[in-house]
């Protein structure tokens, strides 16, 4: 079969892989379509944090696909079942697991990361782990259903966002677009900020999905958010840029009881100045991962038609050149590429 295999940093190529054989209790996915995602690319240059992973290893972790083999002791999933995977593998022993805090486990393991993925045409997984596809959710938008998971339990879970707040994301990395559509989908009143490398595709393409945005290379915040809020700063601000910075820019424009929600996973030590955050007793927290639930929801919400999915997906990236997907990416050219595989 067909593979990305990453070989080394900033190295991805497509080889001949074998065809993996199932275990009695898992399942074979033919893959349909694949996307990039940030850890991926995080993985792909070997940023500091990723040194862990073994290589070569076949990357992906956000895909769709139908099961095509079944293993003797698998009756929860049939051959023809379309399927998408919850890569984040709980260890279902420790105390988080224990406690209803699966996606923080502290022994997970992630496809693609881990363990072999599904940048290829076959994988194998144990049916624990797959949710079915509903039959109105084309394959090709279902690959997308991972990171807007990520962004249902930001959004929905881990946030008091309500109709009519005004909500203010950082950052319109594919995260950052799906948190803000689902927010819009709340009704809430959305501003999407990014920068000057943004300008030529991301913010455009949150524009096009009817959200506002603001360059911070052209424009004030404290502009916007005066405008926006009437002076009295946004009621949560999710942080969903991945920078040190994120974190102390959303508690500067949240409002004095409002929320912080830091979606992005900083690059640095962050500095937060909560001096003003505790005066104005504003909530600081976290969303990470997702739970059975938040992929649940996130299906639903694509089978309602309430993500965007052909706006975000940019399916131009070829899978025998696929170090073009992961640069494109990186300088912002792109929002969330998916390969195509079946």
């Amino acid at each position: 079969m067909k593979a990305i295999v990453h070989t080394d940093a900033r190295s991805v190529e497509l080889q001949e892989r074998d065809r993996p054989a199932i275990g009695a209790d898992e399942v074979l996915v033919e893959v349909h379509s694949a996307g990039v995602c940030g850890s991926d690319a995080h993985a792909y240059v070997y940023d500091a944090g990723y040194e862990w992973i073994q290589m070569p290893r076949i990357m992906g972790h956000e895909y769709s696909g139908r099961v095509v083999e079944v293993g003797s002791e698998v009756d929860e999933f049939g051959v023809g079942d379309p399927v998408v995977e919850e890569p984040i593998h709980e260890c279902g022993e420790c105390f988080q697991c224990q406690n209803g805090q699966a996606n923080v486990c502290r022994n997970f393991s992630i496809t693609g990361m881990h363990r072999d993925g599904a940048f290829a045409e076959f994988t194998a997984v144990e049916p624990d782990h797959l949710h079915a596809v509903p039959a109105d959710v084309p394959l090709g938008h279902a690959a997308v259903t991972e990171p807007t998971s990520i962004a249902t339990r930001a959004v929905l879970e881990r946030s008091a966002a309500q109709p009519g707040d005004d909500v203010l994301v950082e950052g319109p990395g594919p995260i950052g677009v799906l948190v803000a559509a689902v927010a819009d989908s709340l009704g809430a009143n959305v501003v999407v900020s990014g920068l000057a490398r943004d300008a030529d595709y991301r913010l455009p393409l949150v524009e096009d999905l009817g959200i506002a945005t603001v360059n911070l290379d052209e424009a004030a915040l404290g502009e916007r958010t005066g405008a926006v809020t009437d002076g009295r700063g946004f009621d949560v601000v999710f942080d969903a840029t991945g920078h040190h910075s994120g974190a102390g820019t959303a508690v500067e424009h949240v409002r004095k009881g409002g929320q912080v929600v830091v979606v992005g996973i900083p690059n640095e030590a962050s500095e937060v100045a909560l001096t003003e955050a505790v005066r104005g007793e504003v909530d600081i927290t976290t969303s990470y991962g997702s739970l059975w639930r938040d992929f649940e929801r996130a299906l639903r919400l694509m089978e309602r038609g309430e993500v965007p999915v052909e706006s975000v997906a940019d399916r131009s990236f070829a899978t025998d050149d696929p170090s073009a997907a992961f640069e494109a990416f990186l300088a912002g050219e792109t929002c969330k590429p998916v390969f195509r595989f079946s």
